[in-house]
């Protein structure tokens, strides 16, 4: 039986091809796994390809030494079956092996928490598979080699069966079982694909029927109970928690309000009021920018939201400004769809499905107000906190227009990450303003080549209108600090915009468990249940 499955090496060519889709689908499920609790970002996706090349290069070495000691197919495919349950295991155990591990390490390290919680989770949830699919193409180049005649050949052939299923492990798991089914499903599909190979395998041979069964057995459960929870288990008023191809995707209701967040632990990326009453947070400060522009003195103007979401920023404008036309751009349709379902969405916003700098690369309209609101925590894009991208946006401001900026990682220092977004901009705007949102992280910022838009923002205020509204903007207004421009500027050939985003984050850990880590440090895990 065995000799019939394996004689003309078809089952170890389509073993080497299932090996490559599963290689880069756990890759591409991993970045999802880590991206609701330490984002996106390069650094991250560094980590993830990093530790998985340090695991595949592991089970090269190793699994060809085994091949060479004893080459037999029964120990690879037995392999296959641990790599498959262990795999089918992470969407089970994954999520709380991430948050124990970020626990420990918010106690013990004070700097670079996010490259060490990334990496220690990467090493303990996916080394071991990883190794293990690491083993498959030296052993099979055992296998199927028959003479240093037509080796060549037949290494060749391997190679090219393990990279076109490494280009469908990418395109897959990314364009279709992610969006369309989530994380959690997606590693069950791949984990369930190694499993078949090992159970056609040694049901052919008529052996292993023990590590068959148990490994089915283990695979059956975790697939039950794997998604059984979401991300944020621990919460109770989600009414929404998905995945796009952008976004781990969080909709939570409270008594007071609506909220869309991108990352489980921490940030709101937008929020509705359900008394329709300001927020509290920076979008009722970004509502200086309108009247530093002079919106509503002429019969209409136009707002453009760059980093859309859900539209907290352009249902406010709608509400408090008149004869206003607001459109938005967001790159997750997901969200935009969100936008409608939860968030009361104005019909009369038009919403692109696109990149923001792309957007404006693209049209040729000029805008009264322009806010930039694209950056969540860490996942900064790049491309848009250059000099290009800022000069893109002047250029599309009408000769009074105002650009606002949400920076979300309140930082101070020379080499904060706010320092260089402000002295990026103030090299090309020439007015610049800042002001702290207080209780928050955030910082706004103003900007505009019109030397009156404080002035203009002054006797715009003084027009009747909401209270609330008003007294909100004259706190703005009193707090409101002109900015200088400094040295440090972001290009789009050098931004580092991650490292700087990952001092911030170091830094707000700090500021925010400090109490706790020094009861740690005199007291032990006694005395922080005791002080918690």
């Amino acid at each position: 039986m065995k000799k019939n499955l394996l004689k003309h090496k078809y089952y170890l060519y389509l073993t080497e091809f299932f090996a490559g889709v599963s290689v880069m689908a756990v890759e591409l499920g991993a970045s999802r796994l880590l991206a609701p609790y330490f984002s996106s970002s390069q650094i991250v996706w560094t980590i993830i390809i990093g530790t998985i090349m340090i695991a595949m290069a592991l089970g090269n070495i190793w699994g060809g030494r085994q091949a060479d000691k004893n080459p037999d197919p029964d120990r690879l495919y037995l392999r296959l079956l641990v790599a498959s349950v262990w795999i089918a295991a992470i969407p089970l155990v994954g999520k709380y092996i991430i948050l124990g591990v970020s626990a420990l390490l918010v106690l013990a390290v004070s700097t670079n928490f996010l490259i060490l919680a990334a990496f220690s989770a990467c090493m303990l949830i996916f080394v071991f598979p990883l190794f293990l699919l690491g083993t498959v193409t030296p052993s099979l180049t055992k296998y199927t080699v028959d003479s240093l005649d037509d080796s060549g050949k037949t290494v060749g052939t391997l190679g090219a069966f393990n990279t076109v299923g490494s280009i469908i492990g990418t395109f897959l798991p990314t364009f279709v079982t992610i969006p369309a089914v989530g994380t959690c499903v997606t590693f069950l599909i791949f984990s369930g694909i190694l499993l078949l190979l090992g159970l056609v395998y040694f049901w052919v041979k008529g052996t292993g029927k023990k590590a068959c069964a148990i490994s089915l057995a283990v695979f059956v459960f975790c697939s039950v109970s794997g998604h059984s929870a979401g991300f944020a288990f621990w919460e109770t008023n989600l009414v929404y928690e998905g995945e796009s191809v952008y976004n781990y995707l969080q909709v939570k209701e409270t008594d007071e309000s609506v909220i869309l967040s991108t990352n489980v632990l921490f940030g709101v990326q937008s929020i509705m009021t359900k008394d329709d009453s300001l927020t509290g947070m920076y979008y009722d400060y970004a509502l200086a920018a309108p009247l530093m522009a002079g919106v509503g003195e002429g019969d209409t103007a136009d707002i453009l939201v760059l980093g859309m979401g859900t539209g907290t920023y352009a249902r406010q404008c709608m509400k408090y400004f008149e004869h206003v036309r607001v459109e938005g751009v967001e790159i997750d349709q997901k969200i935009t769809d969100l936008s409608k379902t939860y968030f009361a969405l104005p019909d009369g916003v038009q919403v692109t499905t696109y990149d923001g700098r792309a957007y404006l690369q693209a049209v040729d309209r000029k805008y009264d107000v322009i806010m930039v609101d694209a950056y969540q925590d860490i996942t900064i894009p790049f491309q848009m906190s250059s000099t290009e991208f800022f000069q893109l946006v002047r250029d599309h401001l009408t000769e009074n227009g105002v650009m606002v900026v949400n920076m979300n990682m309140k930082s101070d220092g020379e080499r904060s990450i706010n320092t260089y977004l402000a002295d990026t901009i103030a090299d090309v705007f020439d007015h610049v303003y800042t002001v702290d949102v207080p209780y928050a992280t955030n910082r706004e910022l103003f900007a505009s080549q019109n030397a009156e838009l404080l002035l203009r923002f002054e006797e715009n205020m003084a027009e009747p209108g909401d209270d609330e509204l008003m007294e909100m903007l004259r706190t703005v207004y009193s707090g409101l600090a002109a900015y200088e421009g400094g040295a440090y500027i972001l290009t789009d050939d050098k931004a580092p915009v991650e490292l700087l985003g990952m001092r911030v984050i170091d830094e707000l850990i700090r500021d925010e468990i400090g109490y706790y880590k020094e009861v740690f440090r005199k007291e032990g895990i006694g005395g922080l249940l005791g002080a918690s």
